[in-house]
């Protein structure tokens, strides 16, 4: 009997701790919509992917040669060559410090890290982007199966996907490759 009682409030203080981290995820969320005025919905994100893209703040081009004298050999591959680096490998995958995520080829700000949550998926997830602007979309049929591609609407870098299965209240998962982001914890 006491063994039960032990078990029963275990479950017990495990739920509440699961409700009480998801709250704390739920409450960041909330802080950076309403300190940001954005947030995009799965709806937004298709139709950016089939009617267009918003205008970007600024462009940076540079050659094939140029981005390969700039960025590691797995940086290019990943970004320049739409790559994507194993599951759980990932150098910002388990990486919670307060900061700015920006493209590793253009500096750019991509995401923030009040934003950022544990996905289970072995990459960086994030709900949103900093910015309406900073996020291109394009649909990704590549493999067999129908995906919305996310890259750097600055330079085009290749960063992951987006899904439509992140938390509330936007819905969103972007999954990005750690090796297409650099952490600023500048910005604090």
């Amino acid at each position: 009997m006491i063994l039960y009682c032990l078990k029963k409030n275990k479950k017990k203080t495990h739920l509440a701790k699961g409700l009480f981290l998801f709250k704390q995820e739920y409450n960041k969320l909330f802080n950076f919509i309403q300190n940001n005025n954005i947030m995009l919905t799965w709806k937004d994100v298709i139709n950016y992917a089939v009617k267009g893209n918003p205008i970007p703040d600024h462009r940076i081009e540079k050659t094939n040669e140029e981005w390969r004298a700039v960025l590691t050999p797995d940086q290019y591959r990943i970004t320049r060559k739409k790559g994507t680096e194993a599951p759980g490998t990932g150098a910002l995958c388990s990486v919670h410090e307060a900061g700015k995520y920006n493209c590793v080829c253009c500096n750019s700000p991509l995401f923030d890290s009040t934003i950022k949550f544990e996905s289970g998926t072995g990459w960086p997830s994030f709900t949103q982007p900093i910015k309406e602007n900073a996020i291109k979309y394009e649909k990704d049929s590549s493999f067999g199966m129908v995906r919305v591609e996310v890259m750097c609407n600055t330079c085009d870098a290749h960063l992951g996907h987006v899904f439509p299965d992140g938390p509330a209240p936007s819905g969103l998962r972007y999954c990005i490759n750690s090796e297409s982001l650099t952490l600023n914890k500048e910005y604090i």
